[in-house]
């Protein structure tokens, strides 16, 4: 069973496309395939979301890291 978020997050690229990122096994599909600029919330999150997959973190705890890294990357969330 995937986990998802109680509220995915939208996220807005420079290439005008939107992505709906619905949990933790999205986010990692989409750090590692869309991402502009990797910085430590990147990492941050990219480990988190590995470990809410793996039931050592909260598929909360991976959202509120990801949306840090969008932060980061100056990506619009919504």
């Amino acid at each position: 069973m995937q986990l998802v978020w109680k509220q995915p997050i939208e996220l807005d690229f420079v290439s005008g496309d939107c992505r709906t990122v619905k949990g933790p096994s999205d986010a990692l599909a989409c750090l590692a395939d869309h991402w502009p600029r990797r910085g430590p919330f990147y990492v941050a999150a990219r480990s988190a979301c590995r470990a809410a997959i793996d039931g050592r973190r909260t598929a909360e705890e991976a959202r509120s890291l990801f949306i840090s890294a969008a932060e980061e990357a100056e990506l619009p969330t919504h």
